[in-house]
């Protein structure tokens, strides 16, 4: 066993296990992590006695809630280049994993959100359980969704993908196999049982060995609630524009419209507005590479809006969850201060 203060790399039987191991922060992702990850990644690639990937987050509480919003806030202010090297690199292992040779085994037990997604959505074999809690909720900071959620969400059924973009609440593991995130249930419980298993395959198992095993253990989610209001999301959210999109849910007589409609008017309008053209811009896109590298773009136009700053402000580091959005308002918002932010990062991550 090998391993840094923020990542456990082990061997265990045939299966390559990688522990994000900062329980205390949820297990956000660091540089340092996400260079340990893709060494991990590369090591295991090309060892044959390793059949497997397994990717878990140490703790009671989450998976990965995220990137080291800090961080990027911090260097944003600083006006350094340490953002723009955490997005570069993040959105290389997004790809990465999404091409990886071998399966890929992501335990999404407990909170999962933005780059705990990209870290798993992107995987061949995502496995969430009774607590998995799951959101892209950038729109609540300033930002958007990224790592590669531009190229996911709008493959989801209908809009359910552009209803969690804009909205950012939190879907549970019936939702999240629904909306294309994830492929089986596990009890939490038994997931010790499942990583043994795994281990246990021969160095030769196969991608579907693994998924045999997975489903050994699998369990029924139940009904999604984006299954069950999938009608009133496609009504609603198939606009063009995010105020058509709350116009259409302000003619919806349930609460799931209601509630969406209240979240969204939190959210900052800047945001909103970015998401929406991002997740239109990625349905068209023909690859994942095309969509990271125009979020790459998008990304460091957010160093220089206001909101990004205000957002972080009010979440992490004051945490009066009170943010006050410039414009604030969607009127305010125009088509060219949204623009900016399509600027083709140079150089690009994949050409």
């Amino acid at each position: 066993m090998s391993s840094i203060d923020e990542v456990i790399i082990e061997r265990r039987g045939s299966a390559g296990l990688i522990r994000l191991n900062r329980p205390q922060a949820l297990n956000s992702l660091t540089l340092p992590m996400i260079r340990a990850i893709v060494s991990a990644l590369d090591g295991f690639a090309v060892d044959p006695s390793i059949a497997s990937v397994i990717v878990k987050g140490e703790g009671e509480r989450g998976f990965c809630a995220g990137g080291d919003i800090r961080l990027l806030h911090q260097s944003g202010q600083e006006k350094s280049d340490g953002a723009e090297i955490f997005w570069r690199e993040e959105f290389r292992l997004n790809h990465a994993i999404a091409h990886y040779p071998k399966p890929y085994v992501a335990l999404m037990d407990g909170i999962t959100m933005g780059g705990g997604v990209g870290l798993s959505a992107h995987g061949s074999h995502r496995v969430v359980t009774e607590r998995t809690r799951l959101a892209m909720p950038e729109t609540g900071i300033g930002y958007f969704p990224d790592v590669g959620a531009t190229w996911l969400l709008p493959r989801a059924p209908g809009e359910a993908g552009t209803w969690m973009g804009l909205t950012g609440l939190i879907i549970n593991a019936a939702d999240a196999i629904h909306a294309g995130l994830a492929d089986h249930a596990v009890a939490s419980s038994d997931l010790p049982v499942l990583i043994e298993a795994i281990s246990a395959l021969p160095a030769v198992a196969s991608p579907a060995d693994v998924h045999s095993t997975i489903l050994g253990l699998a369990l029924d989610t139940g009904t999604s609630r984006l299954a069950t209001s999938r009608d009133t999301i496609d009504r609603a959210f198939a606009h063009e524009a995010v105020e058509d999109i709350l116009r259409a849910l302000a003619q919806e007589s349930d609460d799931f419209a209601a509630e969406a409609a209240q979240v969204i008017a939190t959210r900052s309008p800047t945001s909103l507005k970015l998401t929406l053209r991002l997740l239109r811009a990625g349905r068209a896109s023909a690859s994942l590479a095309e969509c990271l590298n125009r979020e790459l773009g998008a990304c460091l136009g957010i160093l220089y809006n206001p909101d990004f700053y205000e957002g972080v402000r009010a979440a992490v580091i004051d945490k009066d969850r009170n943010p006050k959005w410039s414009p604030a308002s969607l009127a305010e918002v125009d088509a060219a201060s949204i623009d900016r932010f399509f600027v083709p990062a140079q150089p690009p991550l994949f050409a």
